[in-house]
């Protein structure tokens, strides 16, 4: 039955944007409830639509039960967040389980808008009961605070499961709300001053600098929602310690989950919350410059400057390319932040940039009373520079003999980590200078001191390891090639492009792929047809290398929509970048999720691109293009087999995810 009540202008339009909403993910909030929601120019006022479905739907919740109460809310696009009120108010009811169950056995509307002003006279009893006794001296003063990532539903689960554990102990509890809509119920300075103890449940930051000499429990709003009890009595029992603030005004609040895996999974997801962005941006924009040469024309002829054949493609490329090399600056940088506050985020940077760009090549080397010999080494150095002159000048700078020193995401993300923990050393090192010095530290002492520190071990140690690596990497590339393992070759250049996606290893198999290009045409200029076995094996290389670049966005892709519960509402919302970003040809998509969790994502990733080159090369696929995804598929020999060899590597990818990574509530 359909029934007009007149608070939209659009339905269609209205039904649009509920559907996008749940594209970015599922509203629903699990234990059987879901809240679509949206603000649109299609409302003209704001309403609330509620269905059950006894028999549960599949809403694709995070703890992947059946959906049973579905309540739609609709607001005016402009207006003020009525809906998200209207929803913080709906989640603190719901937090009674027989009230939800009760709403899904209401046999008619009118039946189930009972149940609702009960529920609502209840509550308003309880708000009067609560400022009656707040006007009473408790035994203990209770504050609380809660937050979680979205700042919608757990936010308001959590104030509730505390505000009612309080009152079943006969005491009363001010909770603050750090919700999407901002802070709400904020404490106030004299309120802290006054409180006997004050639980934290927050999963995202919040200021923490004002509890400080505070008795403070660090929780989650999972344990503040299903613990609120043990809580309360542990708030009460005064077995607490007391909270001492370093650092800047705002730092991660902890939480129950608080052993060294969940912290260091709170660093990297810092980071790549920041990260992201520029991922997107920048991927989607160097796509564009491909598809634009592509309908130039330039698909299958551009060669290495595809993407570049147009001054419009080549404007896109440069500007999506110059941002995507902010990624892992960006990545260290709030890595450390996340760990040091603020005086982290410098260091964390500097760190991040020498991952991404390597050691200094320094060419002039006669300055130094070096030459270059006919390898490309430098030769002369010992006898004319001094013992540490020399050491600095072998190890702190890349030759032109050396290998590549990029160590790229990897090496950013140990670089933040280093960056966030000298940092910290730095400001206990600094704890007994005189307070006149406080100035001067933050502003001084920790970025000079911590930069100088995070360039020495990754100009000195991290870049030139990878660096060797690299060199080997391609010797046993070269190896196999001469010895005509094509399938061999095929399946370590897939897998070399999935490591650390758009790193050094990614690199190496890269400049291997364009190397084995350009002796293709030396080949063919030559004299040798295109049709020779050693000619067709350096375009299968490139065939393999192409195809397990393009795994690793797509799988992860595949990974959101079969299994959603694995990822967060924003990974889950970048599905559609990835299968641009994985037609393109650009494997960077893949590294916000590598970051975040790179112990499940990495290997899952290893394998498909593995699969795929393997395949690639075992169905002698070609390809005499450099780059470009599909765009260049008109080069691709063999392009069915190839098409199906880069599926099912996505699909290895996919479903590993599936059976290997944890879901988001237990991270």
């Amino acid at each position: 039955m359909h029934q007009s009540v007149g608070n939209l202008n659009d339905p269609t339009a209205f039904k649009e944007t509920i559907l996008a909403r749940e594209a970015k993910g599922s509203t629903a909030i699990g234990m059987g409830i879901a809240v679509p929601h949206g603000k649109s120019g299609a409302a003209k006022k704001a309403g609330l639509v509620a269905v059950t479905c006894p028999s549960g739907v599949d809403f694709h919740s995070m703890d992947g039960m059946p959906t049973k109460l579905l309540f739609m809310i609709a607001a005016p696009e402009g207006a003020a967040d009525t809906h998200l009120e209207v929803l913080s108010k709906l989640m603190a009811m719901l937090m009674d389980q027989n009230f939800a169950q009760n709403l899904i056995n209401a046999s008619s509307p009118a039946e189930f808008l009972s149940i609702i002003d009960r529920k609502e006279s209840e509550k308003d009893a309880e708000v009067k009961a609560k400022e009656a006794a707040s006007k009473k001296k408790n035994n203990y003063t209770l504050l609380g605070v809660t937050a979680c990532p979205t700042g919608i539903a757990h936010t308001f689960m959590a104030a509730e499961g505390l505000e009612k554990a309080a009152a079943e102990e006969g005491l009363s509890i001010k909770v603050e709300t750090d919700g999407s809509g901002g802070a709400k119920n904020v404490l106030t300075a004299t309120e802290i001053a006054e409180a006997d103890c004050i639980i934290l449940a927050c999963d995202a930051k919040v200021d923490m600098a004002r509890f400080d000499g505070k008795k403070v429990i660090n929780t989650s709003t999972a344990s503040a929602i299903h613990n609120s009890g043990e809580l309360i009595k542990k708030a009460i029992s005064g077995d607490v310690s007391v909270y001492h603030h370093a650092g800047g005004r705002s730092a991660d609040s902890g939480n129950e989950k608080s052993g060294a895996g969940h912290t260091i999974y709170r660093h990297l997801m810092s980071g790549v919350s920041h990260m992201l962005p520029f991922v997107v941006g920048g991927g989607i924009l160097v796509a564009l410059a491909f598809l634009v040469d592509t309908l130039y024309g330039y698909g299958a002829t551009g060669g290495s400057n595809f993407g570049s054949c147009t001054p419009l493609a080549s404007f896109l490329k440069n500007v999506g390319g110059t941002v995507m090399g902010l990624m892992v600056p960006v990545l260290a940088g709030y890595i450390a932040y996340s760990i040091a506050d603020r005086p982290g985020l410098a260091v964390g940077f500097a760190g991040g940039l020498l991952a991404a760009n390597g050691n200094a090549l320094v060419t002039n080397f006669s300055v130094w009373g070096g030459s270059v010999d006919a390898n490309g080494s430098w030769s002369g150095l010992s006898s004319n520079l001094g013992g540490f002159s020399r050491f600095v000048a072998n190890f702190g700078f890349a030759n032109p003999g050396s290998g590549n020193t990029v160590s790229g995401f990897l090496g950013g993300i140990a670089a933040g980590f280093l960056a966030g923990y000298v940092v910290l050393l730095l400001q206990k090192l600094c704890s007994g200078m005189p307070k006149s010095l406080d100035g001067i530290k933050p502003m001084l002492i920790y970025p000079l001191c911590g930069i100088f520190i995070v360039g020495v071990v990754m100009c000195f140690v991290l870049n030139p390891l990878i660096g060797l690596v690299n060199t080997g990497l391609s010797a046993m590339l070269t190896a196999l090639s001469n010895a005509g393992m094509l399938a061999l070759m095929g399946l370590i250049l897939g897998a070399m492009m999935a490591i650390d996606m758009g790193g050094p290893i990614n690199k190496a198999a890269y400049v291997f792929g364009t190397g084995a290009l350009a002796q293709a045409a030396s080949m063919v200029s030559a004299g040798a047809s295109n049709s020779d076995p050693a000619v067709q094996a350096c375009y299968i290389a490139m065939a393999s290398i192409m195809a397990g670049g393009m795994v690793p966005p797509l799988g992860i892709a595949l990974a959101c929509k079969f299994f959603p519960q694995k990822f967060t509402e924003a990974e889950r919302s970048t599905v559609v970048t990835n299968i641009v970003m994985a037609c393109s040809f650009i494997t960077e998509g893949a590294i916000p999720f590598a970051a975040a969790d790179p112990l499940h994502v990495i290997p899952c990733t290893l394998v498909g691109a593995g699969v795929a080159g393997f395949l690639s090369a075992l169905f002698k696929c070609t390809l005499m293009a450099p780059h470009g995804g599909i765009f260049v598929f008109a080069t691709v020999g063999n392009p069915l087999m190839y098409i199906v060899a880069w599926l099912v590597g996505s699909a290895v990818t996919c479903f590993m995810l599936g059976a290997l990574k944890k879901n988001v509530a237990d991270m």
